[in-house]
């Protein structure tokens, strides 16, 4: 998808779509162009229900021989947008145009503003709101008709500032790769991404002046990540852990944050094996480390001015005679034994090694982790709204909660007490796997909490947001690529 700024011109070829508030007051040039057409707006407004609502659209097609149709769009209480209205309000043009016939959609945006916004920014967000609509996964789609294939090729905003929104949208433009690395790299079926095929993609990244460290099974045995280990030794694909640096500060020893990510490219549950109905949607169990890979992506396609350490580790869990049962004890990295009476609950396994190894190695002035952890907290919070998330530092649980806000990557703070820790304490090991039925996610983040020391620490289970079964004005169903933009304006707000 081309993405282009440029003065307002309502003669340009192709869709255009200008704007009407609540009160059905036609913008500057929505005014002028129904003038041109000699009131086919109003009448269309007068024959129609439209309210001019947010993110109602009203269309007329073949008005003119310039346009191909005109789209007249809501915009609510008039000047009051938000980032994220801007960036919904473009996510549902493409969303109506993407497999419409048309080729060209031009945005013409009088001036406007909201919560701190003039015109150039909330160009800016409209344009991304379009891209990241725009995103599809249909490389294994080999007989889809013609008349469904997307047909939209390039968007233009319009406005007075284009100059500015054009350099103000270049690092969103960045951030959008990475979401769009993170929806690949989910999307994709567990027989092409497997632990291995996994860190070679990550390989990738170099490309983009990350390095990349990759450890497989004889140097994680060497190490002692046996947790992670374990999750694996049942599946014929190697286990890996993928260690990735950006160094965007001149100092490439200054303090770094770091991004830890659960990849389990495949769950079945192992021994604990899962019911066969939706199996196939643990493919994306790897979602917590598609996003700290994506963001990797968007940290360095911008240039970001700090330094971030980002390990995942890759592992399959599978049933086999070599798996892990439950009931077995396994020794972490940092020495701690853990009871598994779980085979299923093994994200955390893999987690409690890496974060380890993090704050070992790199003494990280903040770690965040990422993982599709629990069912549980998607009976909590719902599907497709609010990551759950955890901290042990009161600042940085703030920030998070401000990033996703403005990021649109909305995320609701849960608990953590004593209270909650004592249900994972086992009667033969230094803690279980699980902590019983209740409180799933709660003890799920206690458990990491014993492998994160005094660093500031915060765990975001990402399990409803990563995958959606239906479509939005920012996704198609399927893979959200939630997540990238919460870090990133994390990092951004806080750390560069």
């Amino acid at each position: 998808m081309k993405i282009g700024f440029e003065a307002i011109d309502t003669t340009k070829i192709g869709a255009l779509a200008v704007f009407a508030d609540k009160d059905k007051a036609l913008s500057t040039t929505a005014a002028l162009i129904d003038a041109e057409l000699d009131g086919a707006i109003g009448r269309a407004i007068i024959a129609s229900r439209f309210r001019g609502e947010r993110g109602e659209i009203l269309e007329i097609l073949a008005p003119s021989d310039n346009h191909s149709r005109i789209l007249l769009v809501g915009i609510g209480a008039g000047d009051d947008f938000s980032e994220r209205k801007a960036e919904e309000l473009g996510g549902a043009l493409v969303a109506r145009l993407i497999s419409s016939g048309e080729n060209i959609l031009n945005i013409a945006l009088d001036k406007a503003s909201g919560e701190g916004l003039d015109t150039a920014h909330i160009a800016a967000r409209i344009a991304a709101g379009a891209r990241m609509r725009a995103y599809r996964f249909d490389k294994y789609r080999t007989k889809e008709p013609d008349h469904k294939k997307p047909s939209l090729k390039a968007i233009n905003l319009l406005c007075s500032d284009h100059a500015k929104a054009a350099e103000l949208y270049a690092p969103m433009d960045a951030v959008i790769d990475g979401v769009y690395f993170t929806r690949d790299l989910i999307s994709e079926p567990g027989n092409i991404i497997h632990p291995e095929s996994y860190a070679q993609a990550i390989k990738s990244l170099s490309e983009d002046g990350v390095d990349v460290q990759l450890l497989g099974e004889a140097e994680l045995e060497k190490i002692g990540m046996r947790a992670l280990l374990a999750v694996g030794q049942g599946s014929d694909k190697e286990s890996h852990v993928a260690i990735m640096r950006w160094n965007g500060l001149d100092d490439a020893d200054a303090q770094p944050v770091c991004l830890v990510g659960k990849g389990v490219t495949f769950d079945t549950g192992g021994i604990s094996l899962k019911p066969g109905e939706g199996m196939d949607e643990m493919k994306w169990d790897m979602g917590g480390s598609g996003i700290v890979v994506g963001t990797m992506r968007a940290l360095a396609r911008r240039k970001a001015k700090v330094n971030v350490v980002a390990i995942v580790g890759l592992v399959e869990n599978m049933p086999s005679g070599n798996a892990q049962r439950p009931g077995d004890v396994v020794t972490s990295m940092s020495g701690q034994t853990i009871e598994v009476l779980n085979t299923d609950a093994e994200g955390r396994l893999v987690l409690a090694d890496i974060l380890w190894y993090a704050k070992e190695n790199f003494k990280p002035k903040a770690m965040i982790d990422l993982a599709t952890l629990t069912g549980a907290m998607i009976i909590a919070l719902g599907t497709d709204q609010y990551a759950g998330y955890f901290a042990s530092d009161e600042a940085l649980a703030k920030q998070l909660y401000d990033a996703g806000e403005r990021s649109g990557d909305l995320a609701w703070r849960m608990p953590l007490s004593d209270e909650y820790d004592r249900l994972i304490d086992s009667p033969i090991a230094d803690m279980k796997n699980i902590g019983g039925r209740g409180a799933g996610s709660i003890t799920a983040a206690q458990f990491l909490k014993r492998y994160t020391g005094d660093v500031p620490w915060a765990h975001i289970d990402v399990a409803g947001v990563v995958w959606s079964k239906k479509d939005t004005n920012i996704w198609e169903k399927g893979a959200t690529g939630y997540g990238v933009r919460l870090l990133d304006r994390w990092i951004a707000d806080n750390h560069e």
